[in-house]
C-alpha cells in the first residue's frame, strides 16, 4: 500500500527511518521504507545508517556515484512496490505519533499529492543558524488555511504524498542544474499539469539548519538558477513571487536602481542577516537586488 522513500547524504537518518518503521509496524499496513544514500562521503553517517537493513520492510542502500536531488527522488519512485509514495527528507521527524497514521487516514480515490506541512521547534537556536529558523518559522511553517491560499507555492518536497501513477506523470525535472529549486520547479510542474492539491495538519520539524552564511548562499544560487529556469522557459514570472516582483520593477523601469543597491549596500544587507535579529524584509531585498543585478548583466 505504502512506499516510504528517504534520500539522504552524509546525513544520519536512523532515528527517523525508527520512527517511521514503529508507527507504519502499529497501523498494521502494508508498506516498505526505501532509502538510497547519494555516495556520502562521511563513512560515520554511514555506519550509522547500515542497520536499517535489519528492520523488517525496510532497507538502505548506497549509490556508487553522486546523482543529485532531482535523480535520486525518482530512481526511489522506481524502486517503489506500492500505489502511494511518501516522501520524506533526511533531516525530519514527525512532531507527532499518529504521523503516518494520519496520512493513510487522508488517501481516498479522488487526491493526487497530500502535503502535510512543516514546524520548526520554538526554542531560538544559537546566532549562526538563526537566519535558517526564523525563514522557516514566517515562511514556511503554515496554516493549512494559510497553505490552502497558494497551494502549489506553499508546498513543500520534505514531506508529502502522491500517487505513484501521478509521479509518473510528473516527475522531478533531471534536466536542471543540483543547485535548488528541484522542488519549486516540481510544484510549478504539478500546478500545470492540474493535478489536486490537499493540504492536511500532519506536520514534521525540520531538523537540519543551515548556517546563515550557508542559507545566504544556497539563497543567492537559487537566484542564479531562477534566471536560468526563466531563460529556458521552465517558469514564467507569475510563477513565483520574486519573479513576480522582479517583472513589476522592471516594468516600472526601477530594476536598474535595484541593481546598484546591491552593489551599493549588498554588505549591509547581509550584515543584518547575520545577525541575531535578521529582517524579514532585508533578505527579500537582498535577493531581488540580486536577481536585478544578474538580469543586468545578462
Amino acid at each position: 500500500m505504502l512506499s516510504i522513500l528517504i534520500p539522504t547524504y552524509n546525513y544520519d537518518i536512523s532515528t527517523l527511518v525508527e520512527t517511521i518503521h514503529s508507527q507504519a509496524v502499529a497501523t498494521g499496513i502494508t508498506f516498505e521504507i526505501v532509502c538510497l544514500d547519494d555516495c556520502s562521503d562521511e563513512q560515520e553517517s554511514i555506519k550509522k545508517n547500515e542497520p536499517i537493513n535489519l528492520l523488517s520492510n525496510a532497507s538502505y542502500a548506497v549509490l556508487p556515484e553522486n546523482i543529485g536531488r532531482s535523480r535520486i527522488r525518482n530512481l526511489l519512485a522506481q524502486k517503489a512496490n506500492f500505489n502511494w509514495l511518501l516522501f520524506l527528507d533526511a533531516d525530519v521527524i514527525p512532531v507527532k505519533a499518529d504521523f503516518i497514521s494520519k496520512y493513510i487516514a487522508a488517501i481516498s480515490d479522488e487526491k493526487e499529492v497530500i502535503y502535510g506541512g512543516i514546524l520548526y521547534q520554538e526554542e531560538k537556536p544559537k546566532q549562526e543558524n538563526v537566519l535558517r529558523w526564523v525563514y522557516g518559522k514566517e515562511r514556511e511553517a503554515l496554516s493549512v488555511k494559510e497553505r490552502e491560499e497558494a497551494s502549489y507555492l506553499r508546498f513543500l518536497t520534505l514531506s508529502f504524498l502522491i500517487k505513484k501513477d501521478v509521479f509518473q506523470k510528473v516527475k522531478f525535472n533531471e534536466d536542471i542544474p543540483n543547485a535548488r529549486h528541484e522542488d519549486t520547479l516540481f510544484a510549478n510542474d504539478l500546478k500545470h499539469a492540474e493535478v489536486h492539491m490537499t493540504h492536511i495538519h500532519n506536520p514534521v520539524y525540520h531538523l537540519g539548519l543551515d548556517t546563515s552564511k550557508e542559507f545566504i548562499r544556497k539563497s543567492m544560487e537559487s537566484v542564479e538558477v531562477l534566471i536560468l529556469f526563466l531563460k529556458n522557459g521552465l517558469i514564467e514570472h507569475n510563477d513565483i513571487l520574486i519573479t513576480k516582483m522582479f517583472k513589476r520593477v522592471k516594468n516600472f523601469g526601477i530594476n536598474h536602481v535595484l541593481s546598484l543597491l546591491y552593489r551599493w549596500f549588498g554588505n549591509r544587507f547581509e550584515k543584518n542577516l547575520l545577525s541575531n535579529n535578521p529582517s524579514m524584509f532585508i533578505f527579500d531585498l537582498y535577493r531581488l537586488t540580486y536577481l536585478c543585478y544578474l538580469d543586468k548583466r545578462q
